[in-house]
């Protein structure tokens, strides 16, 4: 018998085998089978409790008495499939790794004899980990020891591997107002995201903008905006700051009951083209340029739920907009929730800087709260948006976000 260590790997000396997972308390274990991609070619590559059967890998449930275990029949897995990977979080809701030490074992399935054990070290905040992948390497089958951790359950990495929650297709993005006429010599206007291309000769005078659509600035002082509204993050002429945070929080509608929401940030580049998501599961993103506090599971008490803080003296150049979403991972509904917000604040001194409350509810899964662009001359401005939908997770959002650059 082996004793593993976080990247070490063995020669598979049996067809068969199975890993369990054991630990003070009732895991969920769960394997993926993945391609070369490193993603699963869709959701029925995913096994777990609901779904305890695929081609060559196979969900053994230990009744609450035994550990759970993920069996591979390597002379089963079909071709194109190059890795397993067994996966394991906590039963109970939000529970961490933290003083729970878990301890794979993997076993000749056929006579159960121990080929290796692993325990991954140093675990605490963790509520799910990677814990041993089986993987194919010139011809032959071999096991690995991970221990990689995620921030949230199943649904991290779930998400992190391909699966997708969302059954329903997201339905397309409400269509924008119309654009105002332009004269027929000018060319096209460019998407309302990126700031026009300078005039060869700027008229004499610009007309006034109609009442009411004038760009809000923070020289007054905290900003609290209404829908579709736009902040310029900028204070008496300079840019304002590098660093903020975007609090996001939210109560349940009916006392007692917990709501749990996602909080997450998208990135996109010139060319509204989707760069990277920071969520739950993958807490930083951009080189450290944008980070995720963390998943909150009830929405109870007071103050921000999640935290997103961006340092936009940091981002790459050609990440140009940030979509802030709220989503439902466990299927309830905005109609549920009372009191959502968001809010940007200062990261240097916490000051509040700007605040917008969401007042209408919709019967949907997803909302996306927030915008902040980057304009041309290099200042961001934020834009309220409290457009919903039908999506449970941050990658169902992709798309509309984007639409609605």
């Amino acid at each position: 018998m082996t004793a593993m260590t976080p990247g070490s790997n063995i020669p598979l000396t049996a067809a068969r085998v199975a890993v369990d997972v054991a630990a003070p308390v009732r895991l969920d274990v769960s394997g993926l089978l993945l391609g070369a991609n490193g993603k699963v070619r869709s959701d029925d590559d995913f096994i777990f409790y609901n779904q305890p059967a695929g081609p060559g890998v196979t969900y053994r449930s230990g009744g609450g008495t035994a550990p759970d275990a993920i069996l591979v029949d390597t002379s089963a897995v079909p071709a194109g499939i190059e890795k397993i990977v067994v996966t394991a979080s906590p039963d109970a809701a939000g529970q961490t790794f933290q003083g729970i030490e878990p301890t794979a074992t993997l076993r000749n399935a056929d006579d159960g004899s121990v080929l290796a054990t692993f325990t991954p070290p140093r675990l605490a905040t963790e509520t799910a980990l990677v814990v041993i992948e089986i993987y194919l390497r010139n011809g032959a089958w071999k096991a690995r020891a991970v221990g990689q951790g995620y921030a949230n359950g199943l649904a991290g990495i779930a998400t992190d591997f391909g699966v997708s929650v969302d059954e329903e297709p997201t339905p397309a993005a409400a269509p924008a107002p119309p654009a105002p006429p332009v004269a027929p010599s000018m060319p096209s206007a460019p998407p309302s995201w990126q700031a026009p291309p300078a005039p060869a000769a700027p008229p004499a005078a610009p007309p006034a903008p109609p009442v009411g659509s004038g760009k809000i600035n923070l020289d007054k002082g905290r900003v609290s905006l209404q829908k579709n509204q736009t902040v310029s993050l900028v204070k008496g002429g300079r840019p304002l700051l590098s660093q903020v945070k975007m609090g996001l929080g939210w109560e349940p509608a009916y006392r007692g009951k917990d709501i749990d929401l996602d909080a997450s940030v998208i990135a996109y580049g010139p060319q509204r083209n989707h760069v990277d998501s920071c969520y739950f599961g993958k807490l930083s993103i951009l080189n450290g340029a944008v980070k995720h506090s963390g998943d909150n599971l009830t929405g109870e008490g007071a103050g921000d739920d999640e935290v997103i803080v961006v340092d936009l003296g940091r981002l790459p150049a050609d990440t140009t907009g940030l979509v802030f979403t709220v989503n439902s991972f466990s299927g309830q509904k905005f109609t549920e929730v009372a009191k959502a917000y968001c809010r940007l604040i200062d990261a240097a001194t916490g000051e509040e800087l700007v605040r917008f409350d969401l007042t209408t509810a919709e019967p949907q899964t997803g909302v996306m709260m927030a915008k902040l662009i980057r304009q041309f001359s290099g200042e961001w401005e934020m834009t309220a948006m409290g457009e919903f939908v039908k999506s449970r997770t941050v990658r169902g959002m992709v798309k509309p976000a984007a639409q609605a650059l």
